[in-house]
């Protein structure tokens, strides 16, 4: 099997996250914060561990971290939780449905939306012209999940500082594959999926979050603290963790970023060659409709011209057993923008596990399909 699928999820975990998950099973499954025994101390004391590794694996020290179940949990956190009616948000069609559907639901409540179609490398200026005075949040992805373009999140995080407006970052995509210093970018809230970049298994999230005092909890129930309090608390990250946390998720996690922190620049660089290369291969195909950029990283989406793009990956599928996506990736506003509403898109996504032999296959499989 040929995995390209790595922006739904990575496939093959580092044996570490493996080995990790196996132990947490057998020796930490004990509830943290909920109990005083030794054993439910020590998944506590990993649990903060693992938030200090994480936490430093984006020089993100002088932020909080409030673990989710996935990335889409941690957008809802700090939208449903930052925005009230009369607020003005600024974001992109390049967003995905975590994004789209709270601010489309958050629209019915009186909150104003403004989505904007331009290039990803037009955003920060075109943002900027947009801003009004009750403009409470601009939202940008770091990484298409369609396209694979790249955000200036640096440029975009100045202009709202300058305008004193809170910068929500969706780095689903980019986490893992972008060295990703939050000292330099500066921005408000930056959301994570553990189970892509960053080789975790599913069931973890993560928000990072510069200032709890933007920030009002959105599920309420058992923290482990203020038990005697009817109110929840939001003065601490644990306010914003109700309920048991997958502690056996968050430490794969713990795992796949410890592996990162070993090998991240060569995984980088690996990385860099093959987006490059498998841009260079599609882009001699004249049969194909390219919707990626040279500078795309790991995502490329395409159509074999008058194929629907379901078709097209079944037959990979089926065929050649090579694992791609089609349709609208749940980003349908990007979709419009590139006129394939109707078709949607084949998306090949790559991790450093790819390789450029499997670029070729891929690369020959489409030239029969596009033949037959």
């Amino acid at each position: 099997m040929i995995y390209l699928d790595n922006a739904a999820t990575s496939f093959v975990k580092p044996n570490e996250v493996k080995k990790e998950v196996i132990n947490s099973i057998n020796f930490f499954t004990a509830n943290p914060g909920r109990s005083g025994h030794k054993l439910s101390l020590d998944v506590a004391l990993k649990v903060y561990e693992t938030r200090e590794n994480v936490k430093r694996f984006f020089n993100a020290e002088n932020y909080e971290l409030a673990f989710t179940k996935n990335c889409t949990e941690a957008l809802n956190l700090a939208i449903f939780g930052s925005l009230k009616r009369g607020d003005h948000v600024i974001t992109t069609c390049y967003e995905h449905n975590s994004i789209l559907r709270p601010l489309e639901r958050l629209k019915q409540n009186g909150v104003e939306v403004t989505i904007l179609f331009e290039d990803m490398e037009n955003l920060a200026e075109k943002i900027n012209k947009e801003i009004k005075q009750n403009t409470k949040m601009v939202i940008t992805t770091f990484v298409s999940n369609v396209t694979g373009e790249v955000c200036d999140i640096e440029s975009v995080s100045k202009i709202c500082k300058h305008k004193k407006i809170l910068y929500l970052v969706d780095a689903a995509q980019a986490c893992g594959h972008i060295e990703i210093d939050l000292q330099k970018l500066d921005v408000d809230m930056l959301a994570f999926a553990g189970h892509k970049g960053l080789l975790s298994i599913t069931g973890v999230g993560g928000l990072l979050i510069k200032n709890l005092n933007n920030l009002t909890p959105i599920i309420c129930g058992g923290t482990g603290t203020e038990s005697e309090n009817l109110i929840q608390p939001k003065d601490s990250i644990e306010g914003f963790e109700s309920g048991t946390i997958p502690t056996i998720s968050i430490f794969s996690l713990n795992a796949g970023v410890n592996f990162l922190n070993k090998n991240f620049q060569k995984i980088i660089k690996k990385e860099e060659n093959l987006s490059k290369y498998a841009h260079f291969c599609l882009k001699k195909l004249n049969f194909l409709e390219i919707y990626s950029k040279e500078s795309s990283k790991n995502v490329f989406s395409f159509n074999i011209k008058n194929l629907d793009s379901a078709y097209v990956s079944n037959v990979l599928n089926e065929k050649y057993n090579i694992c791609v996506r089609s349709g609208l990736h749940c980003a349908p506003l990007v979709h419009k923008k590139l006129n394939t509403t109707e078709i949607g898109a084949v998306r090949v996504s790559l991790d450093f596990n790819n390789t450029f032999e499997e670029i070729d296959y891929l690369v020959r499989a489409l030239k029969e399909i596009s033949n037959s």
